[in-house]
């Protein structure tokens, strides 16, 4: 995600842990043409061994891991996204079943930057 409404996600049922940040970085960033900048909180799926094994190949490859302060979820575009999506565009009967909140959650991702923007300035 950025501050100019562009993001990219993944989908997923299973747990997220730090394999599955290693892959997916690794996904999002298959070639790196210009240096690069992942925005990370100090969660422990960020900072296990898998990931910081990980940090000197990124990084040759041009991409840094900036570790944001501890607790700073202004900081955090994530946090400020889901922030938006709890409290201004997810519908009261989207809690009505599990499907219906999962439909409700997709929509808003797959539309954001285009029906859902949020004003980073």
């Amino acid at each position: 995600m950025n501050k100019n409404n562009h993001l990219e996600t993944y989908v997923s049922s299973q747990s997220i842990n730090s394999d599955v940040v290693v892959a997916c970085i690794d996904a999002f960033f298959p070639v790196v043409n210009k240096p690069t900048f992942i925005v990370a909180d100090r969660a422990s799926i960020h900072t296990s061994d898998i990931v910081l094994d990980k940090i000197e190949s990124w990084k040759e490859r041009g991409i840094t891991i900036f570790e944001l302060p501890s607790y700073s979820p202004e900081l955090n575009l994530i946090e400020i996204l889901w922030r938006f999506i709890k409290y201004q565009w997810i519908e009261l009967d989207a809690y009505s079943s599990w499907q219906t909140f999962v439909e409700s959650l997709e929509k808003i991702l797959r539309e954001f930057g285009q029906n859902y923007v949020i004003n980073f300035e």
